[in-house]
């Protein structure tokens, strides 16, 4: 089970536009807020194993099973046997920096798993399968076929065991992001008709420069759920080359109004329309 990760800190950070910082913060403002000072000491706190532990758990650094050839197993920081590890890399792992490279399925699946308090989510492209005289094809059956036909090998996983209180002190950060002034996506989610939970993240691609690092350009990324009380889809965009998280968010609200019917003016289904059947000869 995961344990309390909850810190109240004094965040002094000089390019965030504020002399001041962000201040006290806890773990749901500073997911809000998207503090990176916060979460470095976090993630010191916590150490790489421990981190590298729970993120596996949620799906990140691994196959999600997606009946797709070629999927990416991406990369995961953690410690290895032999290897050299500094403070300083866990810190910039705990903010998704370092060697961290996660697929957009695996961060949809973290995102579910949130959503839904730790049950594990397998993605697939598959709602069922008929057969021609409309029976519908065991779930197992077809599973079996896809796995083997991609060389697939599945884990029975039962998702992970989430302490209720920690968990709402994360979600409420992630509806802060949308809902609250301070929030990262306030700005495109604040005339919603739905309460989503998300977050913003920029991902920084650089080189080694002799004894310094150059950031050569960043990947935009947003990660969410709606309806928050009662989720039915979760939603991530990813702009390679996209810059700051931010420049994501009107995608991922545009896909959410689709998906709610919010963009639909007075449809009508024409229920007289004949059926037909194309024949080829």
């Amino acid at each position: 089970m995961i344990q309390d990760v909850i810190l109240i800190i004094k965040i002094i950070s000089q390019d965030v536009g504020n002399q001041d910082g962000h201040g006290y913060l806890n773990v749901t403002s500073a997911i809000e807020r998207s503090c990176n000072y916060f979460f470095y000491e976090t993630g010191r706190r916590i150490g790489i194993d421990n981190l590298a532990k729970y993120t596996r758990h949620f799906g990140l650094g691994k196959k999600t099973g997606i009946e797709l050839p070629g999927e990416s197993i991406g990369r995961l920081n953690e410690r290895k046997e032999g290897e050299t590890w500094n403070p300083g890399d866990t810190i910039q792992a705990a903010i998704g920096q370092l060697n961290n490279q996660y697929t957009p399925i695996q961060m949809a699946k973290y995102t579910s798993m949130l959503a839904n308090g730790g049950k594990n989510v397998k993605p697939t492209l598959i709602k069922s399968i008929q057969k021609v005289d409309g029976a519908e094809i065991p779930k197992e059956e077809y599973e079996k076929y896809f796995n083997t036909k991609l060389g697939i090998t599945t884990e029975e996983e039962d998702g992970i065991t989430i302490n209720p209180d920690n968990l709402k002190t994360v979600l409420e950060g992630m509806k802060d992001v949308t809902s609250e002034t301070g929030g990262t996506a306030y700005r495109y989610f604040k005339d919603f008709n739905i309460t989503v939970g998300g977050k913003t993240g920029t991902a920084q691609v650089g080189r080694q420069v002799g004894d310094k690092y150059e950031i050569l350009y960043s990947h935009a990324w947003f990660v969410g759920f709606a309806p928050f009380d009662n989720p039915e889809i979760a939603v991530v965009i990813l702009v390679e080359r996209g810059g700051a998280g931010g420049y994501t968010v009107e995608a991922a609200r545009d896909v959410m109004a689709e998906y709610f019917g919010m963009n639909s003016n007075n449809i009508q289904e024409n229920t007289n329309a004949i059926p037909s059947t194309e024949v080829q000869n």
